[in-house]
């Protein structure tokens, strides 16, 4: 089975929009062995201090549980150890078990990110027509400190000099703040797959080509793939479709332009029962009726998915 880190994450703090609490992604991925995960919430960074001081907080115990654990294997081979060898040796293995699932804890990564809006006429002053009051998305990822830096400054002047409907940044600051800065493609919703839903295969490369040229081998193509296989819930199965058709294109735009590929899951939930509470959630969004039959529909596949189920998507 090949490794997963999840890099697309919506919480809580992605306001009637996702339902999963920080404590329980975190300790759902430390729990299925994962080597880190992201916190992407929609234009806003407002759970990141939570993110981290949580994590912190489990790595931290996982820490002195490494030390304590260390320090008494070293004791079972003094030479005044009452144990006999047999025991020791029971001892030991269950000690190195110990050291190994409590490393893997502390070595743990958050990464702090923001899926963001991008004015999708490239300009965040123009605030005027009804194109401007959303936004591409994109994922932004911080690669270290100064990354992180640099996405508060996109993240905060999007809200103060970009708001319009949503907090929307642009390609002047995504150019002017790049630097330590991992940029994915993302969902149906960003710019890339936009362009390729509406057969605009020029505008498509020139997308690559801006974000290759800018962010380098820091910008990656987005794969998703939300096949919903129960005929009996009601779901949107328009987009694992849309899916289908877009993803074996971004597979040959990489190819051609030398970017790679990532696959994640639109996390909005935690586990796979919590869909439809998340659907209520929705209605409660969008202000409509549960039994509207034209009603905004997720497709019920935006759980925090283990590595396992991701290996099989």
């Amino acid at each position: 089975m090949e490794d997963f880190v999840h890099l697309h994450v919506h919480t809580q703090y992605s306001i009637l929009d996702g339902q999963a609490s920080i404590p329980a992604l975190v300790d759902k991925a430390i729990g299925n062995k994962m080597r880190g995960m992201a916190v992407t919430d929609h234009g806003n960074m407002m759970g990141i201090k939570e993110f981290y001081n949580y994590a912190q907080k489990v790595i931290g115990k996982a820490k002195g549980a490494l030390a304590a654990a260390k320090a008494e294997l070293e004791a079972l081979h003094a030479p005044d150890s009452a144990l006999s060898p047999e025991e020791r040796a029971a001892k030991e293995e269950e000690l190195t078990k110990t050291i190994e699932k409590q490393q893997r804890i502390a070595d743990f990564k958050p990464i702090f990110g923001c899926e963001a809006y991008v004015a999708r006429r490239g300009d965040k002053r123009l605030k005027e027509q009804r194109v401007d009051q959303s936004g591409w998305h994109l994922v932004v990822l911080a690669k270290n400190e100064h990354g992180y830096h640099n996405l508060i400054k996109l993240v905060s002047r999007a809200w103060v000099d970009g708001f319009y409907m949503r907090p929307r940044t642009d390609f002047h600051d995504l150019e002017e703040f790049h630097e330590d800065l991992i940029v994915c493609s993302p969902c149906l919703g960003g710019e890339l797959p936009q362009k390729i839903m509406h057969d605009d295969m020029i505008g498509a490369e020139k997308t690559v080509a801006w974000f290759k040229r800018v962010f380098g081998d820091d910008y990656y193509l987005e794969l998703q793939r939300h096949e919903v296989k129960d005929p009996a819930i009601r779901a949107n199965r328009d987009t694992f479709k849309e899916q289908e058709r877009v993803n074996p294109i971004l597979l040959e735009l990489g190819q051609k332009m030398g970017v790679k590929c990532i696959c994640t899951n639109d996390c909005h939930f935690v586990d796979e029962e919590n869909a439809e509470a998340h659907d209520r959630l929705i209605c409660l969004s969008t202000g409509r009726d549960l039994d509207d039959p034209n009603r905004m529909l997720y497709t019920k596949q935006e759980w925090f998915k283990t590595q396992a189920e991701m290996n099989a998507v």
